[in-house]
């Protein structure tokens, strides 16, 4: 039986899969449904480290204000620091 991949497929590689759930206006982010495809190299890896929460912290203020809602799916892009999400 093959791993499950979370998150949207995409064929860009490397490529970190996660899973975040929504309580209110805040993301809980799962980690044992995380994945990734591909390597990152260590320098990409620490900017990772980095970028993540940003990502998330702009989700969550996106949620805040309204411009992402639950009950109105459609496709978000944030970049930060040569990374997509």
């Amino acid at each position: 039986m093959s791993n499950p991949t979370w998150g949207l497929q995409r064929d860009i590689t490397p490529c970190l899969g996660a899973r975040l759930v929504q309580e209110g206006n805040r993301l809980h982010y799962l980690a044992d449904r995380a994945s990734i495809t591909g390597k990152f190299s260590d320098a990409e890896s620490l900017k990772l480290d980095v970028v993540f929460p940003h990502f998330i912290s702009q989700m969550e203020l996106m949620l805040t204000t309204g411009e992402m809602n639950p009950r109105h799916t459609h496709c978000v892009i944030l970049y930060h620091n040569g990374f997509t999400c």
